[in-house]
């Protein structure tokens, strides 16, 4: 027997919703992990006070009671799990498992004991008889134990018309003690906050507006539609002034200093701060990821809704239409691919271990290095890598063309390169833009209607068709009109450069933009070639008036300079080249 047992694939039922998850039975405690919440229930092994194995719809359940008076519900074993379950529990909580029959048919008579918060009904035998207990009473027991929201009391505080875009409309959110009444023009829905998972504060791209999302499970229910998060959203600049309707030594005594009586600042702070002191639950910021734009969190399109993804310490969320809330521990894998519609985009995929895959498209190529470098440094496995043992090279990535590696960060690094050698050239004296023409290039290859062409496309016809003709005697068939070609107009003369002719000068900005570029770097590392440009034109064109007249003059003698050179250069007979045709 050794010291820990687990089970995977173990349903439990919360509030008539199935999840699915992991049962770890250790010396210690009891520890169920739902794969769909993440929520973790523990049961410390001294207050395990009872244990009942039974016969479910599908395999065998455990049912579990502690001295605390709660009950846990377990479902998903084999019958062969008994024994050694029965065991374990025999040798580590002293603790028999007993085994239980379950009636399925028939109408049972006995009586309704309430353990704490749970119900159960001890059937004496099995007859035609009803059920029959004092409808008062147990009434009265079950709603004074179960979690049943009554609307008694005043509400501790009501926050008027906030915008909520899930679900969708202006709602009225009356704060009360165990849970929270949402009110709008058409729907009401009253949320326990036991159903409470999770707090989220969201900072939008635009930094003018904060997303708040609660998250919920089991969801509420409007007919077919689940909605699994509250997402509420707010304006950084409203402000509110709040008085709870409690006395101060009231909120001191029941919230230990989370709230006080009056309270006041921007709206999203004053809704966040009330909820998590009455959730009683953190509240989920992001983390340290910093996108391309300095916002946390990167623009993209989900399913058929544009949204925003943010990546978190522990997982990612998309808001807003639909939700999404996936956690590291639940993701198999991940998949950086190309944008199918441009390759200026890539989508970025995520597949679970529950062989779900979340695909979320049309995010920036210039996201691409934040993104990957957070994944990676969260250790979560990429799917194309392209890494092999033995391959791997200084910088982290294969070099070998086998790999499949179909990302943007090779590509990006060699253009970089090709930049900065870009740049080392550009910086020579004498070169500048408006020496760059692209129909310098020699061009050797004939034109299909070039004067030196030795046979046409209708003279190579008909000596083809002569030949056909000896070897074999066709069918007359009436000659087809061969229209002439009309004969094309000459193509002007190009001019081509004379590599002996003296360089022409530059203009004042490029003088100025070649004695300044080094420090242009210099004050900005890693400043790309574009960037520079960019930079350059906005120095210059804040530079004062006599500096670019100083440039100015520098620019007028070279260029005096140039037409004194290009007179003496004509009068050594050295322009005659420039006249050359192709």
């Amino acid at each position: 027997m050794g010291d820990t047992l687990e089970f995977n694939n173990i349903h439990t039922e919360v509030k008539g919703s199935w999840n699915d998850g992991r049962l770890r039975f250790s010396k210690q405690s009891l520890v169920y992990k739902s794969h769909k919440t993440g929520k973790v229930d523990s049961i410390p092994a001294p207050e395990l006070s009872a244990a009942q194995w039974r016969r479910v719809c599908v395999g065998h359940g455990i049912k579990l009671a502690t001295s605390t008076g709660h009950v846990y519900r377990y479902d998903g074993f084999r019958d062969t799990d008994f024994e050694k379950i029965s065991a374990f529990f025999k040798a580590n909580y002293k603790v028999e498992l007993a085994e239980k029959d379950m009636c399925v048919k028939g109408w049972n008579w006995g009586t309704a004991k309430f353990t704490g918060a749970h119900t159960t009904s001890n059937a004496v035998c099995v007859c035609r008889d009803r059920v029959c207990v004092s409808e008062c009473a147990f009434a009265q027991n079950v709603l004074s134990k179960a979690d049943v929201i009554q609307a008694t009391g005043d509400a501790v505080c009501i926050f008027k018309e906030l915008q909520c875009l899930t679900p969708r409309g202006r709602y009225d959110i009356r704060i009360y003690p165990t849970f929270l009444h949402l009110h709008g023009k058409t729907f009401d829905y009253k949320i326990p906050y036991t159903t409470v998972l999770r707090l989220f504060l969201l900072p939008h791209k635009d930094q003018r507006q904060m997303f708040f999302v609660i998250s919920l499970d089991p969801p509420i229910k409007q007919g077919q539609t689940r909605y699994h998060f509250l997402i509420l959203l707010f304006s950084k600049d409203e402000e509110l002034s709040l008085a709870l309707n409690m006395s101060e030594d009231e909120v001191e005594k029941r919230y230990e200093g989370k709230l006080s009586k009056n309270m006041s600042g921007p709206l999203f702070e004053i809704v966040s701060r009330v909820m998590k002191a009455l959730v009683n639950r953190k509240i989920t910021v992001p983390g340290n990821f910093q996108g391309h734009s300095g916002s946390q969190c990167i623009t993209c399109a989900y399913k058929a809704s544009s949204g925003l993804l943010y990546p978190l310490e522990r997982g990612f969320i998309y808001v807003h239409k639909p939700p999404v809330h996936l956690r590291f521990e639940e993701i198999s894998c991940v998949n950086f691919a190309r944008g199918t519609t441009t390759t200026r985009s890539f989508d970025f995929e995520i597949e679970t271990k529950q062989n779900n895959q979340y695909t979320f498209s049309n995010i920036e190529r210039e996201e691409y290095g934040k993104l990957f470098d957070f994944v990676n440094a969260k250790k979560l496995n990429i799917k194309n890598r392209g890494i092999k043992e033995g391959m791997k090279g200084a910088d982290g990535y294969s070099d070998s063309d086998e790999d499949q590696h179909d990302a943007y960060l090779e590509r990006m690094k060699e253009e970089g390169k090709i930049r900065e050698e870009g740049d080392g050239s550009d910086e020579s004296e004498g070169d500048s833009d408006e020496s760059f023409n692209p129909g310098e290039e020699d061009d050797d290859v004939p034109e299909e209607y070039d004067s030196n062409a030795s046979v046409s496309d209708s003279e190579a016809d008909d000596a083809d068709s002569e030949d056909e003709g000896k070897k074999k005697k066709p069918e007359k068939k009436p000659k087809k009109v061969v229209k002439e070609k009309k004969e094309r107009k000459p193509r002007k003369e190009k001019k081509v450069k004379d590599p002996g002719a003296p360089k022409r000068p530059m203009s004042a900005y490029m003088l100025w933009l070649n004695g300044n570029r080094e420090r242009i770097k210099s004050e900005n590392p890693g400043i790309s070639v574009t960037e520079i440009s960019k930079k350059a034109g906005e120095m210059w064109k804040q530079l004062s008036k006599d500096r670019k007249e100083e440039w100015d003059r520098k620019a007028e003698e070279a260029k005096k300079q140039y037409e004194k050179a290009m007179k003496e250069y004509r009068e050594s007979g050295g322009g005659a080249a420039a006249s050359v045709t192709k």
